[in-house]
């Protein structure tokens, strides 16, 4: 049994430590799945023993965050294709606001309403918000929905629609209209109505109150918009990322295992079907794989093309090790960068707020995202300067409003760990 190696290990640092190398970052990781494959192979051809196993599975580690690291290889990839667009022509209502914004933020200085009636004028907000602080500048928003999109999983994957109003809501068909055939001279009889059902997303606030000095904000080679940006969207992400999970709708989105749930050869609408395991706590011991089968196929053809698994990382080693009838494994790693792992042929996207292999919960969810869940923004960011609370720290209450939920309930399968 061959020891997990140096040149392996060295490879998890280095593209730990340099993200930005999509080639050496692929090759790394499939240097470490082939390494994983004869070892883990290795172990099953031989006698149980707690050694092999523990190190199959530290090679099976090092694959997952080779893996993981490829994958931000790919958000870094999307977030500069988002950013892209430069030499764009600065519209001068805009240029006039930032510039405003930039004073008010870094001093003080400034009338606030005038600068709300800049902000509206330069079509940055549609009102001017009796609550108090100022819409953050095209610049700011842009940074921290970049960063969103990048470390969100469910954003990346989701609908998202901007709005300017408080809810989004939404007429579905759950039953189409009744239709059939009739000859050239036959009666046409009237045909039913579609059954139409009504969902509502309404807008709730995150929030995050970052603290600089004054002399930070009085250093001129500090970039005002990037330091709030930064400061912010990593908490905005991660309030998001458990909300589209988790969340069960009191003041933040609703998330997707927030759902009641039935089991798929049961399944109504407003319920999320599910598959299960076959076994109380894990995965049936013989043919773990066919479960997995049957989720995709749980999701109707139409919806699978663009279909995706959702997973933590703790999952993903799991059913890395699943094989086929013929001795194939199941979980192949990304071949180039720009392209995620995939399990069946599916694409594979990892979210550690999704919960680990246990007694009655949902570890995998396989769906076609974009058509399943929608994400809503409220357009405008805003802040609100506080040199009062906290001396001498200037707090900056930043707040974004968003909204999210389940808008096609045929669209999303989850795995459920029990027997039936």
């Amino acid at each position: 049994m061959k020891h997990i190696t140096p040149r392996l290990l060295r490879g998890v640092v280095a593209v730990r430590a340099d993200a930005t190398d999509p080639k050496g970052a692929v090759e790394a990781l499939n240097r470490a799945f082939a390494e994983f494959k004869t070892a883990n192979d290795a172990a099953l051809k031989g006698k149980a023993d707690v050694v092999v196993a523990e190190k199959v599975d530290r090679i099976n580690a090092a694959v997952g965050d080779l893996q993981k690291a490829v994958d931000a290889v790919n958000a870094n990839l999307a977030a500069i294709q988002v950013g892209a667009g430069g030499g764009t022509r600065i519209d001068p209502a805009v240029a006039e606001y930032a510039k405003a914004f930039n004073a008010w933020f870094r001093r003080g200085t400034g009338d606030e309403q005038a600068l709300k009636d800049l902000a509206i004028k330069a079509a940055l907000t549609t009102q001017s918000d009796p609550d108090g602080g100022l819409t953050v500048t095209p610049t700011m928003e842009s940074a921290i929905d970049r960063v969103l999109a990048t470390v969100s999983a469910m954003r990346g994957l989701a609908r998202v629609i901007r709005i300017t109003s408080n809810a989004y809501k939404k007429l579905v068909t759950t039953s189409g209209a009744a239709s059939g055939w009739v000859g050239e001279e036959e009666s046409r009889p009237a045909t039913g109505t579609p059954q139409l059902t009504g969902l509502d997303f309404p807008i709730m606030e995150v929030y995050a109150n970052p603290a600089a000095t004054q002399n930070l904000l009085d250093d001129g080679g500090v970039n005002i918009e990037q330091w709030l940006a930064d400061e912010v969207s990593i908490e905005f992400a991660r309030q998001e990322g458990d909300a589209f999970i988790n969340g069960d709708g009191v003041k933040k989105p609703r998330g997707i295992l927030s759902y009641a749930t039935i089991a798929n050869a049961s399944y109504a609408w407003g319920k999320i079907g599910y598959i299960a395991t076959g076994a109380a706590s894990a995965f049936a011991t013989a043919n773990p794989a066919d479960t997995l089968i049957d989720l995709v196929h749980a999701l109707k053809a139409g919806y699978r093309g663009d279909a995706r698994f959702l997973m933590n990382d703790t999952t993903q080693a799991t059913v890395r090790k699943f094989k086929d009838g013929t001795g194939n494994y199941l979980w192949q790693p990304s071949l180039q960068a720009g392209e995620s792992a995939v399990l069946l042929g599916k694409p594979v996207v990892t979210d550690d707020n999704m919960p680990d292999i246990g007694a009655n919960k949902y570890p995998i969810a396989f769906g076609n995202f974009p058509a399943g869940y929608v994400i809503v923004d409220r357009i405008g960011i805003r802040v609100t300067r506080d040199p009062y609370t906290n001396k001498p720290y200037i707090q900056f209450y930043t707040t974004k409003r968003v909204g999210g939920g389940v808008q096609n309930y045929e669209a999303i399968k989850l795995l459920k760990v029990a027997t039936s």
